[in-house]
């Protein structure tokens, strides 16, 4: 599955996240892959896609970093993937 994941930092907690990312990494469980990321060009959020085989695997990613970000997650289909699945129906 593919989910967008929109990342907000609070005030003065980007350092932070950027710190702990560079000492850890991504801290991504088995199950979850990151494929790209934006950031909004303040630095107040980060757009993400990410792949998980569920959304319980990417709640376990999540966990390692809710105390600095705030998550706001939808899941996603690629274009080609909705229309073929609306060609489908």
């Amino acid at each position: 599955m593919l989910f967008m994941v929109i990342e907000k930092f609070p005030k003065g907690h980007l350092e932070l996240v950027g710190s702990r990312f560079r000492e850890k990494g991504r801290m991504m469980p088995p199950g979850v892959t990151y494929v790209a990321s934006w950031m909004e060009d303040n630095g107040a959020r980060c757009f993400q896609i990410m792949e998980a085989e569920s959304r319980e695997h990417l709640q376990e990613w999540i966990r390692n970093w809710e105390d600095l970000v705030e998550f706001e997650v939808t899941t996603v289909l690629t274009s080609a993937d909705y229309w073929a699945r609306a060609e489908q129906s």
